[in-house]
């Protein structure tokens, strides 16, 4: 399957003619919107939480990930290999987190350019013909030389920030859980959490910190938005308190 991680969101013209160009591609595969709502322009945020959930898929998945706000520039376009598990995407730090956490991760340039290749659309142009040519099977070598990796060497492992907002007004953290002691308070928009396992485990109204289905650390209240009680958003720093 092909999965796409974008900040395209769901409005306008942008999924639809990516998905379009993928079936061109690779005919009868399919394709699973995974994010669309990445926050725009931010690959940093991004590579938390693609690290986090693109292990929930099996090996052999395709991810098409396009969070590229240098789209034009000198930045390199690459493919991926972590885990038995493809991703093809611009060299903006968005696959660092994925690479940092395997064993053994391959990576390539791609070489390979369309006919037509507009400025600012790569990823319908050049990604996602290249993310339907690896799902039908053919290698990267085909369409990419091998390259070196330029680390984010000044990203943590784990990020003390909220990367994401659900629509449910859920902060989801750069933070895995197995990390964070559930004895562990955070403080998060000037307001302390405790931590419990799931929301039936804490009065309506009470925020609390859990760790959600993929891992990560996620702050929410209880029939309420986290983001709107308080004050979430994208960047907000994480403190452990106790």
């Amino acid at each position: 399957m092909i999965v796409l991680f974008t900040d395209f969101g769901l409005e306008g013209p942008y999924i639809g003619q990516v998905s379009a160009a993928l079936h061109q591609a690779a005919p009868g595969i399919p394709v699973i919107s995974l994010f669309a709502d990445l926050p725009p322009g931010q690959p940093k945020p991004a590579a938390y939480l693609l690290a986090a959930y693109g292990m929930w898929f099996p090996t052999g998945t395709v991810f098409l990930c396009v969070v590229d706000p240098g789209v034009g520039s000198a930045r390199r376009a690459l493919v991926a290999e972590a885990a038995g598990r493809f991703y093809v995407g611009p060299d903006n730090g968005l696959f660092e987190i994925v690479l940092r956490r395997v064993a053994r991760p391959l990576l390539w340039e791609i070489a390979w350019r369309p006919p037509m290749l507009s400025a600012s659309f790569h990823g319908r142009d050049l990604f996602a013909p290249v993310a339907g040519r690896l799902a039908r099977g053919e290698p990267p070598s085909a369409m990419a030389m091998a390259a070196d990796p330029v680390s984010q060497s000044d990203w943590p492992d784990d990020l003390a920030e909220i990367v994401y907002i659900d629509h449910y007004g859920n902060a989801l953290t750069g933070l895995r859980g197995d990390r964070v002691p559930a004895s562990t308070r955070l403080s998060a928009g000037g307001q302390v959490v405790a931590h419990a396992e799931v929301f039936s485990a804490v009065p309506r109204g009470t925020a609390f910190w859990y760790v959600n289905s993929n891992g990560l650390v996620e702050i929410a209240v209880n029939a309420g938005s986290a983001d709107q009680v308080l004050g979430l958003g994208v960047g907000t720093a994480i403190e452990v308190v106790g």
